[in-house]
């Protein structure tokens, strides 16, 4: 890369960490013509222009914090009415009827519930499940644009931002599922999670038992547990993060990378512009880039949405686990500090052993954030696995916005979950989709085959 495209991406990210002020005019007096409308979208406005119904809903934590949801209740063109039990397509009429499966979608690290909605509507995972008969949930944890708000704390004070994924596990999930549950009058749901979103499922049901009985199945696209071998460039940082957070501390700077004006300015007016090499380098430079998979026309709207902020506290929390390559909660970086948090002076350990939630794994080969090594990690680890799917191409961002995520994820999710709710309509199931993820699950015990036999040759060697 180009000292002058180093120095164009500095530049940038300058730009989408600082504020919001000085671009109001400007905002406003730019009419970005010829850019795509979703641009500018929330996330429910990109819900009903794709012709879904939405609802917004609003759920206070236990520690003040209050986050931002929304439901997508049906398919286009159907109504909220009851499910036939059986399949879909037939006569309903003396059928008994069920109300529709709940799925949550929980977004990754520094991103929103618009991942899973910014690809077209036949690539977005949230329309696809509407459309296929189901309660859709989008989440939305503290700090980002739809969840920015508390009970006292002003976003201005450092309080407000004193807070990593351990929060988020420990208060943000329980409540946005308990909403979501008393909303849809169910008493289990199905939840899916990316990224970050995966992680604070895994540390959380590791403990909370009362959680694990509304959670009928775990699907963890590019699981995270531990980072130790990440490859993303966020792992160079980890090795500085004193200096880093006392700089941060100085320039009184506690939220990362928010979503503001000037991201979306960017993406109408500098991604959408021949220099849009800056902003695929921005925004996939922490989870890798497989351009072969992406729709490139949407990356205005892919950047106009993401990144969307969370606290500098909970990068240096995922720098610390870099680091030590552990499971594990906050460092406050002192034996005093940690004690008077913990009552004892390390931070403690999440044991994923004590996950009772039938979980399953979708997992990439390319992954820079997830990666395969930590993940190999994991397997052993979970005793209610129970389903693993190695995909050898994906990388990080795949699992929301590859254009042929429907094929290998989406579809066969649901038919996963389809075959939960009415097992008896699914038992002759052979298409396409299933036979496929069925060849990538031999391909990775024969990757995993492989690299024990490579290991046992080296050890011979030796």
């Amino acid at each position: 890369m180009s000292q002058v495209s180093v120095l164009g991406i500095f530049f940038l990210l300058a730009l989408v960490c600082s504020g919001d002020a000085w671009m109001d005019w400007f905002w406003n007096w730019n009419s970005s013509e010829g850019v795509d409308p979703d641009v500018k979208r929330n996330a429910s406005e990109l819900i009903t222009s794709k012709g879904y119904p939405c609802e917004e809903h609003y759920v206070t934590t236990a520690d003040g914090f209050i986050l931002g949801l929304q439901r997508i209740p049906h398919g286009r063109n159907e109504t909220a009415d009851p499910l036939p039990l059986t399949n879909q397509t037939a006569n309903a009429t003396n059928q008994e009827t069920k109300k529709r499966p709940v799925v949550f979608l929980q977004h990754g690290l520094l991103c929103s519930s618009t991942n899973w909605l910014t690809n077209l509507a036949n690539e977005s995972f949230a329309y696809i499940l509407a459309d296929a008969g189901f309660d859709v949930w989008l989440g939305n944890v503290r700090g980002n644009v739809y969840s920015k708000r508390h009970t006292h704390l002003s976003p201005d004070s450092d309080e407000f931002w004193d807070w990593s994924w351990d929060q988020m596990a420990e208060f943000d999930l329980p409540a946005m599922v308990d909403l979501a549950l008393e909303v849809s009058g169910q008493d289990q749901l199905y939840y899916v999670g990316h990224s970050q979103g995966s992680l604070m499922a895994f540390a959380e049901l590791s403990r909370n038992k009362e959680l694990e009985k509304k959670i009928k199945m775990f699907f963890a696209l590019g699981p995270v547990t531990t980072v130790g071998h990440m490859t993303s460039p966020l792992r160079y940082l980890s090795t500085f993060v004193p200096e880093i957070e006392f700089l941060l501390h100085i320039l009184g700077v506690r939220d990362f990378m928010p979503s503001s004006k000037i991201t979306q300015w960017l993406a109408a007016d500098i991604c959408s512009s021949s220099t849009d090499i800056w902003c695929e380098n921005i925004v996939f430079v922490l989870c890798g880039f497989d351009r072969a998979n992406l729709n490139e026309s949407r990356m205005p709207v892919y950047f106009a949405h993401s990144p969307s902020g969370t606290s500098v506290q909970n990068m240096i929390h995922f720098a610390q686990m870099v680091s030590s390559g552990e499971f594990q909660m906050y460092d406050y970086g002192t034996k005093g500090k940690n004690m008077a948090q913990y009552n004892q002076t390390t931070p403690p350990l999440y044991y994923p052993e004590n996950i009772n939630v039938p979980v399953v794994l979708y997992w990439g080969g390319n992954d820079w954030l997830a990666d395969p090594k930590d993940v190999q990690l994991l397997i052993p680890r979970l005793r209610s696995l129970w389903q693993n799917v190695y995909i050898p191409q994906y990388d990080h961002l795949d699992f929301i916005w590859g254009t042929d995520a429907r094929h290998w994820v989406y579809e066969p999710i649901i038919r996963t979950i389809q075959r939960e709710e009415s097992p008896e309509i699914l038992e002759e199931d052979n298409d396409e989709s299933s036979s496929s993820v069925s060849e990538v699950i031999l391909e990775y015990y024969k990757k995993i085959e492989e690299m024990q036999n490579a290991n046992e040759n080296a050890t011979d060697a030796i």
